[in-house]
């Protein structure tokens, strides 16, 4: 009798959750919106031209824009400014909600790429810029802002190939019969530092100051000017790639128990593990592409959805869409507002706080390193 009343109750609990759908990943979600609307309204309001907080919610919010396809042709197929806009309307739609919006492609993307390169390397530590990819895709696209300008329109591509030879040789050089976690994050911080010196060697080859400026702001990582042309490019690798990432959760999980398990399980391990890093790679290099270098966002998001909701990589996949975009956009305002009207770039305010938040995951953890 006891036993039935129990698989009822679980019936009902599983009927109330939704299954993978649970109170937890809820609390992300929606704690996430949470953070993303207030730093919006934050973001759209603050400037030379200041808005107060109705005004910023009603010009996001306004539904001549939203439901004008004039407009949304203006922004995502870059047909001209049309005459009707306001003043309100073009601050709002054309210079601050674009930067918005760049930050949250970027942090889904940071954020789901570390997330499957630690599946893959079984290694929390594991992140695009710990593992080299981000230094990879970075080397290239510096080459080509510096050099190959007309390239940028396919600069995810690019980048992604660059990223994809970067994390090749952090493998190669981690390889000893295998792969371990603290063979792979030492590799990446090996591979890391040559290309990033690479990347710092490049300054010598260039004497246009406006190209060394904006590649520094770009090599500290930072949504500083970005619009509507960043969000073109970011906009169709970010959907490819994140739709391939929720597609793959099932094989995440199953990377998890480790590569004998996965083998007796009928699972080609090998196969699976390139393949899915190559769509981390997409998604890390669609991120550089627009933001530069943001370092910690694709190693301490994953951890801190995985203490919320756990290890189903369903579930943490989907955090990280929500949390990754909250946590960047909130760091860019407080990066624009905090030494308001300096600006420093986003990647500075992640490492301050990124940093400290690694060294409390050392304190805590003993065995900080394999999942």
């Amino acid at each position: 009798m006891s036993s039935g009343f129990k698989t009822t109750s679980q019936r009902i609990a599983d009927r109330f959750t939704f299954g993978w759908i649970t109170p937890s990943l809820i609390s992300v979600v929606l704690g996430s919106l949470v953070v993303l609307l207030c730093a919006t309204l934050a973001q759209v309001s603050f400037g030379a031209y200041q808005l107060t907080l109705a005004e910023a919610w009603h010009g996001i919010f306004d539904p001549d824009v939203i439901f004008s396809l004039e407009a949304w042709g203006t922004f995502l197929l870059g047909h001209p400014l049309p005459k009707w806009f306001s003043r309100t309307t073009l601050v709002v739609w054309n210079i601050r909600f674009p930067r918005i919006i760049v930050g949250l492609l970027v942090g889904s993307n940071l954020a789901v790429s570390g997330a499957i390169f630690q599946a893959v390397t079984r290694n929390e530590l594991a992140s695009p810029y710990i593992l080299g990819v981000s230094q990879g895709a970075g080397l290239v696209i510096m080459l080509i802002v510096m050099f190959f300008a007309s390239l940028q329109p396919i600069l995810p591509i690019l980048a992604a190939i660059g990223g994809a030879i970067a994390f090749l040789l952090v493998y190669a050089i981690a390889w000893d019969n295998g792969a371990n976690p603290i063979r792979l994050v030492l590799a990446g911080v090996i591979v890391g530092t040559v290309f990033g010196s690479v990347q710092r060697g490049l300054f010598f080859f260039v004497d246009d100051l406006g190209t060394i400026m904006a590649a520094r702001t770009w090599m500290a990582g930072s949504l500083l000017g970005t619009d509507w042309a960043q969000v073109r490019i970011a906009l169709p690798f970010s959907i490819i790639s994140l739709t391939l990432a929720l597609a793959v959760s099932r094989q995440l999980n199953v990377l998890l128990l480790g590569e004998e398990t996965a083998k007796t399980l009928g699972m080609s391990v090998e196969k699976i593990r390139f393949g899915v890093s190559a769509i981390a790679v997409l998604c890390a290099s669609a991120a550089v592409a627009v933001a530069g270098l943001v370092g910690f966002v694709g190693l301490i998001v994953p951890h801190m959805v995985r203490t919320i909701v756990g290890s189903d990589y369903k579930q943490l996949l989907v955090g990280c869409l929500f949390l990754g975009p909250a946590i960047l956009v909130g760091a860019d305002v407080a990066a624009r507002l905090a030494l308001s009207p300096i600006q420093l770039p986003v990647g500075v305010i992640m490492g301050i706080f990124g940093g400290p938040y690694f060294l409390y995951l050392m304190r805590k953890k003993s065995n900080l390193g394999e999942i």
